[in-house]
């Protein structure tokens, strides 16, 4: 049996005005998760623990079938272990977004998804003037970076650090870093504010009309999880395709093989179908694969109402589409297609809502629903409340 898994990040939304009082699920064209729909099951998840945030590390987590509420321990962690940074039993690993701020408020969670080779610049920047034996910056994909510190104090990992797209147009100052033991992340940031701008960098920038990268924002911080792997755990083989270093840091810590399709950005404009593909050529030898695509999710933050249809629409046509059409003479494969957790364009952040899931495949029935999206779902009595069981229930499906 082949298990794929595909995961259209923030897909899920609130009826919209604009839409005519529909989601953007209901309102895109997205024929290959209708069929699932209508030819599978469909039914409702709830990825978000209640006592959790919202955050994509814990949803993707609860997806892969791991209860985060027992082995999450943080986000930096997880992209530390993609970058291949082992860490220490007291070393603390800290998301470091490249951000714009205006004066006082926090413009852009993303510093107009600045490249990843301006990144890198800055990064060696911040390490030759604010890095020392036990603080080193680390460069990942365009605004998403990392710090670590060694032999941190404990105290740090109780700090409450906001993640910047949740707090757009925000007043940084009260959105800092709060609780004991802040002084050191203060420091680092408050010293990016002073250094980064005159940075030639973001001279260029500026000239250009694009957002400078003028200040690091910290947040997400943890210490190493200690995980089951995935053979461990359900005897199977995998691989795991995502242009995201938190997904693909889980899926080194799951002992999955991480496939790198060099289109995938991250961004609108990622390489749909090359992630398609190298998902089947995995499966040739592999019995399980994990496809992330971020697209939807930073429309989402954006507030981007076309790029979200757009993206959700690209997701369906070049990835579950073509996912479909290469399985569709063969027997032994099931697929699930589902949000990790709403990212609503009102609400430019994540919600914790239940989101609709569909599978497809091997002695799997239609049940008579229309399409794949949020409504449709609703009328569905199948619920998991616990995330981390529906891929106890997509695995050991009765056939």
């Amino acid at each position: 049996m082949k298990y794929i898994i595909l995961v259209g990040d923030g897909m899920a939304d609130n009826p919209l005005e604009a839409l005519g009082n529909k989601t953007p699920l209901e309102a895109a064209k997205t024929v290959n998760m209708d069929t699932i729909a209508r030819c599978g099951v469909l039914g409702r998840v709830k990825t978000i623990p209640d006592k959790m945030a919202p955050a994509s590390d814990v949803a993707n987590m609860s997806i892969l079938g791991y209860d985060p509420e027992k082995y999450y321990t943080g986000r930096g962690p997880l992209e530390a272990a993609n970058l291949g940074i082992e860490l220490g039993e007291n070393d603390i690993a800290f998301r470091c977004n490249f951000i714009t701020a205006n004066n006082d408020a926090l413009g852009d969670y993303s510093a107009g998804h600045i490249t990843t080779k301006e990144a890198g610049i800055l990064i060696d920047f911040l390490n030759q003037k604010l890095a020392s034996a036990e603080i080193k910056f680390y460069c990942g994909v365009s605004y998403r970076n990392l710090l670590v510190i060694k032999n941190a104090p404990p105290e740090l990992l109780n700090i409450q650090c906001f993640p910047p797209h949740d707090i757009i147009g925000k007043k940084i100052s009260r959105h800092m870093p709060k609780g004991k033991a802040t002084e050191l992340l203060l420091s680092l940031m408050q010293e990016s504010l002073k250094i980064l701008p005159s940075h030639e960098i973001n001279q260029v920038r500026i000239d250009l009309g694009e957002n400078p990268a003028n200040m690091i924002w910290l947040w997400g911080q943890g210490k190493k999880p200690s995980m089951p792997t995935y053979k461990e755990k359900y005897n199977l083989t995998g691989s795991v395709i995502s242009a995201v270093d938190l997904i693909k840091g889980l899926g080194k810590i799951l002992g999955l093989e991480v496939i790198k399709v060099p289109g995938a950005t991250g961004f609108y404009n990622t390489d749909y179908e090359g992630k398609a593909k190298a998902a089947i050529k995995s499966l040739e030898n592999k019995e399980f694969v994990f496809l992330h695509v971020e697209a939807p999710d930073e429309a989402g933050h954006n507030g981007d109402l076309r790029e979200k249809l757009t993206a959700i629409e690209r997701f369906d046509h070049f990835v579950v589409g073509k996912i479909l059409t290469a399985f569709k003479r063969k027997k032994n494969f099931r697929i699930l297609v589902l949000p990790d957790h709403p990212t609503p364009v009102l609400v430019r952040t994540h919600t914790s809502e239940a989101v609709p899931f569909g599978i497809l495949g091997e002695g799997i029935y239609g049940q008579g629903f229309l399409g794949f999206n949020e409504k449709e779902a609703e009328k569905s009595k199948l619920f998991f409340n616990k995330g981390c069981e529906l891929i106890d229930y997509f695995f050991k499906l009765e056939r």
